[in-house]
């Protein structure tokens, strides 16, 4: 029997005759292609979140004052082998000094941080129970607001089980969903019900061009997002207190930099680097010598993402006198990967798709960073979602974009230390000093676990494969390039990594001299008095470190031509 699709229209969507009938029309496959793609792209996550409260009227009616809060994102932290992480935000909505404090399964509460407004990101959430309270003084005597976090035990799911939960298995249950729907729909005409399904109707005014009309849909969204997301329109509005929108701020704030006309020197790095070196003082140091230093350090980057953020700040790659970047086991690589990609996704390109996800070991995380690189708005769905929600609460915090800056600029580190804690790597025994919070223990011992095997290997290779890719990068550049250690910690490193160290550069291929500082440089500062916590200098340690680091650096580049520098650290 032969179909007539003018006889078959529904009576909603007829049309006069020599038209594009409803079954071939591109706005139906577009409806249906929207709908597949809203269902079956990565649903927003914890990457890049905002946490925003939600203003009443009284709120509105109080001069855009808003309620005091504290969330976590995820509350519910599955934990597997290792420890769970989960990111704590909170505003005081009146510009007062906020006291966060931390309790453990009920245990005596702990001053958490200090400020006015902020954010966290806690790598060390174990088994338990874990309460965190805003308060308006330092004697918690004015609860503002809480939030509690809950780590649970991930149950062991069967393989049947992990199949179902698969992207991939979603992506094709999603293409069938849009089979069915479209045959549905064809099949639901009114009209004589047709024994056979062809194509191409014989008698239908116009080809149906399926094919041609997915390939235009998928063509249109692609444009759409690119528009939006790949031009940097979408990007001088994100939230400048997530993820992406750090990353984003910082970039910009260095690529629209005025030359100071001195030999510049970029440091890059995650938050080690964030909390352990000072520009300003490294300026103060190097000034006689005509430096003048710069940090691109972000907390939770990693050695990829400070290749694009060069990319993207040096863009001829001839900017700098120098630039250094850091290497050596890192307190980020373990979670790094729940916020990763909301961080790249302001830098990243088009063909940027193969590359980044190859950073990312399981196949799950390379699919959603590869989509990222294509319709890079996957990866800002809260972002997204949050400026819908709270348009002038983003419009107020993008105006503070600049404090932020400057606030960083003049930043001098945390004055809290870890002194009276000692640990023997032979029985692995932790010793705390009693002031010392529960939540800072967890920290420590988190910090102290040995990494796995298969962990310290992705690392390195992670590290040797964009270390060489920068060194490709300016290997025509009369820009300097120095590999530096990073502090170790506050009782050093383990054996392991230094003997994989020793033979980490010899698979490197270098184009062009390079300044590698040797590995121990800074062991000096392997001491409980230098840290706040497990990984991180805190005031007296970061002022320690930016001297030894511009003492080493002036000394070096000083005493040699870019073109004669060692690349043998012995």
């Amino acid at each position: 029997m032969i179909v007539n699709f003018s006889a078959d229209l529904p009576s909603f969507c007829a049309k006069s005759p020599g038209k594009t009938s409803a079954r071939s029309s591109p706005a139906f496959v577009l409806l249906l292609l929207a709908i597949w793609i809203g269902a079956w792209l990565p649903s927003p996550s914890v990457e890049g979140a905002v946490a925003q409260p939600i203003a009443t009227p009284a709120d509105r009616a109080n001069h855009g004052k808003r309620v005091p809060s504290i969330s976590a994102t995820p509350e519910r932290v599955a934990i597997n082998i290792e420890r769970g992480s989960t990111e704590i935000r909170w505003d005081t909505g009146d510009q007062s000094v906020g006291f966060v404090f931390v309790s453990v399964n009920g245990g005596k509460p702990g001053l958490f941080a200090t400020a006015s407004k902020g954010s966290r990101v806690l790598s060390w959430i174990g088994v338990g129970s874990y309460v965190f309270e805003l308060c308006g003084d330092a004697e918690r005597q004015t609860l503002l607001a809480g939030v509690t976090v809950s780590g649970i035990s991930a149950p062991q799911v069967s393989p049947l089980t992990a199949l179902w939960q698969s992207r991939a298995v979603r992506w094709v249950l999603g293409v069938v969903v849009v089979a069915v729907l479209y045959v549905a729909i064809y099949l639901s005409a009114p009209g004589a019900i047709p024994k056979g399904f062809r194509a191409e109707p014989s008698t239908s005014p116009r080809q149906l061009h399926v094919a041609r009309n997915l390939l235009i849909g998928v063509a249109v969204f692609t444009c759409l997002d690119g528009a939006i997301f790949h031009t940097g329109l979408y990007t001088s509005i994100l939230a400048p207190a997530s993820y992406a929108g750090r990353m984003a701020t910082l970039a910009r704030a260095e690529k629209q930099r005025v030359s100071s006309g001195l030999k510049e020197v970029l440091v890059v790095g995650d938050s080690r680097i964030a909390e352990g070196f000072s520009a300003a003082a490294a300026d103060k140091l190097g000034s006689a010598a005509r430096f003048k230093f710069l940090s691109l350090a972000e907390p939770g980057s990693s050695i990829d993402i400070w290749y694009y953020a060069l990319r993207e700040v040096d863009p001829a790659a001839r900017r700098y006198s120098a630039i250094v970047i850091p290497y050596g086991y890192g307190s980020e690589q373990s979670h790094i990967q729940l916020f990763k990609i909301s961080m790249a996704a302001p830098l990243l390109h088009y063909s940027d798709c193969f590359d980044f996800p190859s950073g990312f070991q399981q196949w799950s995380d390379r699919f959603r960073a590869f989509t990222a690189c294509i319709f890079r708005g996957s990866a800002l769905q809260s972002d997204v979602v949050d400026l819908l929600e709270h348009p002038i609460v983003r419009a107020k915090s993008i105006q503070l974009g600049q404090k932020r800056l400057a606030a960083r600029a003049i930043y001098k580190g945390r004055d809290s230390d870890i002194t009276g804690t000692s640990y023997d790597p032979k029985t692995g025994q932790i010793t705390f000093p009693p002031r010392l919070t529960e939540a800072q223990r967890e920290a420590i011992r988190y910090s102290l676990a040995p990494p796995s095997q298969s962990a310290t290997h992705h690392l390195m290779e992670l590290q040797r494969v964009w270390i060489q890719r920068i060194l490709d990068r300016y290997s025509g550049s009369p820009t300097a390039i120095i590999l530096m250690p990073m502090p170790r910690g506050p009782f050093g490193g383990g054996s392991q990594f230094s003997l994989a160290y020793g033979t980490f550069f010899g698979g490197i291929a270098v184009h062009k001299p390079i300044l590698l500082l040797p590995e121990h440089t800074f062991d000096f500062l392997e001491s409980p008095q230098y840290y706040f916590d497990g990984y991180h200098l805190n005031g007296k340690g970061r002022q320690k470190f930016t001297e030894a680091v511009v003492a080493e650096l002036v000394t070096r580049l000083q005493s040699a031509d870019s073109t004669h520098l060692a690349s043998d650290p012995e």
